[in-house]
């Protein structure tokens, strides 16, 4: 099942495992195929771009996405979740009540940001909160001996930041924007500046020198790259 990612426009990471990076925003959505469950991180930034996921993945893996785990609730993330009816969704603890009662501030970010208006009317108006909610690690079995683990390591970038790693030789972690490559890292109005660099130490221990880090924007990168960012970041915000 690995033979056709770079074909579908995906950058293979391992054995069942590959990510791809969106147009628009280079936003990052990675699959995670196990024997049983398909495990789908992020889902894009409208319905269409959901459903071209969804598509995707079922071409790759000939199966379903069986589930989701939303890095953090901005709408380049989350807002294709509802093209995947039929998964389990996961987010750090909190972010159900925010994607529930926030609906009004997804739409005005996305059109902020160039989303088209009816898109993301469409989008917010079927918004999915995550059914379960990760408070410290939660691990998912997807069968065939794939276990990942998702990590709430926030807050940092947002209010509700959720990692995954996924063991391995080498382990890949799939970081959200906590770790951004393809430009500067953003704190917008929900970062939380001081907890930040902690986040990026909580990843490093999770994924070790030897792992894959995968950002929310941007190339994969290093433990070193991840090291580098956590510093500046720190610099930056008068943290240690």
């Amino acid at each position: 099942m690995d033979a056709s990612w770079e074909e579908f426009g995906w950058e293979r990471l391992g054995h069942g495992m590959g990510r791809r990076r969106l147009p628009g925003w280079d936003a990052t959505v990675a699959l995670v195929a196990g024997a049983e469950g398909v495990l789908l991180y992020d889902t894009g930034s409208t319905l269409r771009e959901g459903a071209e996921v969804r598509a995707q993945a079922q071409a790759l893996l000939g199966r379903k996405v069986t589930h989701i785990a939303l890095s953090h609730p901005h709408f380049d993330h989350v807002l294709g979740t509802a093209a995947f009816s039929a998964a389990q969704v996961y987010g750090a603890v909190g972010m159900a009540g925010l994607l529930k009662s926030g609906a009004d501030s997804l739409y005005a970010s996305a059109v902020r940001h160039g989303v088209p208006e009816h898109d993301a009317a469409e989008a917010t108006g079927v918004v999915v909160a995550p059914h379960h909610e990760v408070c410290g690690e939660w691990t998912l079995d997807l069968g065939g001996g794939r276990q990942v683990l998702l990590a709430n390591v926030g807050p940092a970038h947002s209010g509700h930041d959720l990692a995954v790693l996924v063991p391995g030789s080498p382990a890949v972690v799939l970081c959200g924007d906590l770790v951004e490559e393809s430009g500067e890292p953003q704190a917008g109005r929900d970062a939380v500046p001081s907890r930040w660099p902690a986040a990026l130490d909580r990843l490093l221990e999770l994924g070790g020198e030897d792992a894959v880090y995968v950002p929310g924007h941007g190339a994969v990168v290093d433990a070193a790259f991840v090291r580098g960012q956590r510093d500046r970041l720190a610099a930056l915000f008068g943290v240690s």
